[in-house]
């Protein structure tokens, strides 16, 4: 998970944004309006092909892969605790119009695995965002769509910030996400503290051995939280469960929250790239933000709370769903990729 009202982003000031005529899945006029409740749907739709692996950089990465493969490329990258599978009923739409999606498995979790024992577990924020241009790299993807929730947020807003020439257009649940270690020293009031128990729990040994433990216990209780209005199968939640068997699963997930908070150093190597994300760059490629109303992290105020870090062609939205929103509702969600896509073009 991966809000916290104070310390992960910058307050802006409110700015409209006209509404864009959704086009490529079904005509809302016909449908629910944007912002209405996700309609009721089975726990467990699509599937995905066998997970491909491929070489990049220190990685080698598990991936799924939909869609013709000259379409225009759209990375969704998932979060903690989810995997893939966030988005396995999402690519299956933006393949039928024509994208060509691919969905990596971040360090620490499914079949990606790090080429080298011998390569520090590293979990700073710059890591991830650093996978995933070296995941372009690999593919040969010069540029693509990047779309993500809970640290896929992050790491599309990193890499949109940072390189936005290898950004065409960005979708962002929760908005502006990259991590101010200065504001997270911050305290919050208690009852949002509260929300946040479990990173102190990772900050203790303690707390590694119960995330090694109660792994898939521990996944669970969370999505219960972070999605109370969904009502998910056990089947759903352990086909995305198995992802947590990789053996860097821990190190990776308590390595990043410890580093949030300041409890593990910030690596050398990207020392250069973190001067400038503590400085919280702007994002000028297309964006679309999105919160969910049931989510508990998700900021009040319709995005304005980060709405001024973004300043190219923007559109904010919102959906009657909790923290895991493509996988609550990949319909609208798949929308809004294709709706940032058009916002690059008319941009």
């Amino acid at each position: 998970m991966d809000f916290t009202p104070d310390r992960r982003h910058f307050l802006g000031v409110a700015a409209g944004a006209a509404a864009l005529t959704p086009f490529g899945l079904a005509d809302p006029a016909a449908g629910r309006p944007l912002g209405a409740p996700a309609p009721a749907r089975r726990a467990t739709r699509g599937s995905f092909g066998p997970v491909k692996q491929i070489k990049a950089g220190v990685l080698n990465v598990g991936y799924a892969e939909a869609g013709p493969a000259n379409g225009r490329p759209v990375i969704l990258m998932h979060g903690f605790p989810y995997d893939i599978h966030s988005y396995v009923d999402v690519a299956p739409l933006l393949a039928a119009a024509g994208y060509r999606v691919i969905v990596p498995y971040f360090r620490g979790y499914g079949t990606t695995r790090f080429l080298s024992a011998e390569t520090p577990r590293n979990a700073d924020q710059a890591a991830f965002a650093l996978d995933i241009v070296a995941l372009m790299d690999a593919l040969h993807i010069r540029k693509a769509i990047l779309a993500g929730y809970d640290w896929g947020s992050r790491t599309a807003d990193i890499i949109a910030a940072l390189w936005p020439h290898r950004c065409r257009a960005l979708v962002s649940v929760t908005g502006y996400l990259i991590t101010n270690l200065a504001a997270n020293l911050e305290p919050l009031p208690p009852m949002a503290e509260n929300a946040w128990w479990y990173q102190y729990y990772f900050a203790t040994e303690r707390g590694v051995t119960g995330l090694t433990r109660y792994r898939y216990d521990f996944g669970r209780f969370v999505w219960k939280f972070n999605s109370p209005t969904w009502n998910f199968s056990e089947e759903t939640y352990q086909r995305t469960a198995a992802a947590f068997d990789n053996p860097d699963y821990v190190p990776i997930v308590i390595g990043n929250y410890r580093w949030r908070l300041s409890l593990a150093p910030s690596e050398p190597e990207y020392a250069d790239l973190e001067r400038v994300l503590q400085r919280a760059p702007a994002i000028s490629v297309p964006a679309i933000t999105i919160d969910g109303r049931d989510d508990p992290f998700t900021p009040a105020g319709s995005g304005s709370a980060y709405r001024s870090r973004f300043t190219g062609p923007y559109d904010h939205r919102e959906f009657g769903v909790g923290h895991n929103v493509p996988q609550e509702d990949p319909e609208g969600f798949a929308q809004a990729v294709i709706d940032a896509d058009r916002l690059a073009v008319s941009g």
